[in-house]
């Protein structure tokens, strides 16, 4: 038996985070999508998700049909049976995750970010599974006294902490 490694981008328009992940069940799909919008009512998204049998079909949900769109053509890329992609415009992935972690499909949240993200794709014959995610780039150094003022200004001016 043999191992391809793929390496898949994933793209999405400028100022959108994803989130990405495991889930287990064609239900999935509108499951998630309420999770989202109960959280955030006005939320902008567009949500894949992946079927593992059956049509093997990219199941898609959202409220914004570019994203929708993008959300769906990345994860038929990826090809990752059981995975589901949402991608995001004007909220930020803490606003869902509580929300998302409690939907009784979903199995792991494997990332939640605006950073560049690449998926690490194994196929074998049956099919292909994620090996890892690839978020943002590598460590350049530890903060000092600065970047940890920085740090906590900016939670502070988002309106994070208090």
């Amino acid at each position: 038996m043999s191992v391809k490694i793929e390496v898949v981008e994933v793209t999405k328009p400028e100022g959108c985070n994803v989130i990405f992940g495991v889930t287990h069940f064609i239900k999935s799909v509108e499951d998630i999508h309420e999770a989202v919008v109960n959280s955030v009512p006005s939320a902008k998204f567009g949500l894949a998700f992946a079927e593992a049998s059956g049509h093997c079909l990219i199941r898609h949900e959202g409220t914004d049909e570019e994203l929708r769109r993008i959300a769906a053509e990345n994860l038929l890329r990826i090809g990752c049976g059981h995975t589901f992609l949402l991608v995001t415009r004007n909220f930020f992935p803490i606003n869902v995750l509580y929300r998302l972690k409690q939907v009784p499909e979903v199995c792991t949240i494997l990332a939640a970010t605006a950073n560049p993200l690449q998926i690490l794709v194994a196929e074998t014959e049956q099919g292909r599974g994620v090996v890892a995610v690839i978020d943002g780039h590598k460590p350049k150094g530890i903060e000092d006294e600065a970047h940890i003022r920085e740090r906590r200004e900016f939670l502070r001016r988002i309106g994070y902490k208090f």
